[in-house]
């Protein structure tokens, strides 16, 4: 098969996903709200109560706003993957996705493809995030913005095959919000995104480990670092590890007989 047939599937899915975000111009307003709620309500309450102290990637002291940046970041790559994937359970009620595995090409290239889309998708509304921060005062490095891009693009992808690998699971489109809350606020309450980790520890020693071993923790860290032009090996090697497992994982255990089945079963 030539290359331009690849490129034009790729095209294709990026520019449906590209119209379907233009046409629904709520989800990106409700993707802002959220994060800047935390940035702009909850941690001007904080503020006095949350000190934080001089850690890397930060070379002085800073403000609770700025600490939570990087996670409020990661918390719109959050939500826009599992909303990703909720689409992709629509998709595959609806027969839309059925339809693009017909295609000839191979089912992890569509699928990579989906992701992919679905993460570029995000990052538009994070460095939209990032613009209204900047007219509050919390300004990252200009180059940070830059550095940060790559970051950014590995975390969403690793969020969105994380929820794509959860929407595999599940069978009915109407179970999948309830699924999709339990993975979501644990996932980012257990994580470095609001609070650092030593922190963590000095309340209890099992949540500093659970917050260790949560797989955002370590997206988060990633981000932030990058934001600040500075590179945090140990966070890409998980990250990316983490990426390859559950892309795989997803792939192999995509099923677009779901919903035939349920169908089936119902009119039993």
């Amino acid at each position: 098969m030539s290359p331009g047939a690849w490129f034009a599937c790729l095209h294709g899915i990026l520019r449906r996903e590209w119209l379907r975000f233009f046409h629904q111009r709520s989800r990106f307003l409700s993707a802002l709200v959220r994060p800047l709620l935390w940035l702009l309500v909850f941690a001007a309450g904080f503020r006095a109560a949350l000190g934080v102290s001089i850690i890397p990637p930060y070379e002085t002291y800073i403000t609770y706003e700025t600490y939570i940046l990087p996670g409020l970041c990661c918390m719109i790559l959050l939500f826009n993957g599992m909303q990703g994937s909720l689409s992709m359970v629509y998709d595959r009620e609806m027969g839309s996705m059925r339809v693009l595995l017909m295609s000839p090409l191979p089912r992890p290239f569509l699928l990579a493809a989906k992701l992919l889309a679905t993460s570029l998708v995000s990052l538009i509304q994070v460095y939209a995030f990032l613009g209204i921060a900047w007219l509050f005062d919390i300004r990252p490095p200009m180059l940070g913005l830059l550095s940060a891009l790559p970051a950014l693009l590995v975390a969403a992808l690793l969020l969105s095959a994380l929820g794509l690998l959860l929407s595999n699971g599940i069978r009915q489109l109407e179970n999948f919000a309830g699924v999709m809350n339990f993975v979501i606020f644990p996932m980012f309450f257990l994580s470095s995104a609001l609070y650092p980790l030593w922190k963590m520890r000095e309340a209890s020693e099992w949540l500093y480990w659970i917050c260790s071993v949560n797989p955002f923790t370590h997206a988060v860290e990633l981000v932030r670092y990058a934001l600040y032009g500075q590179f945090n090996a140990s966070a890409l090697a998980i990250s990316a590890t983490l990426l390859l497992a559950v892309t795989v994982g997803a792939v192999m255990s995509f099923n677009p007989q779901h919903a035939a089945l349920r169908k089936r079963s119902s009119t039993d």
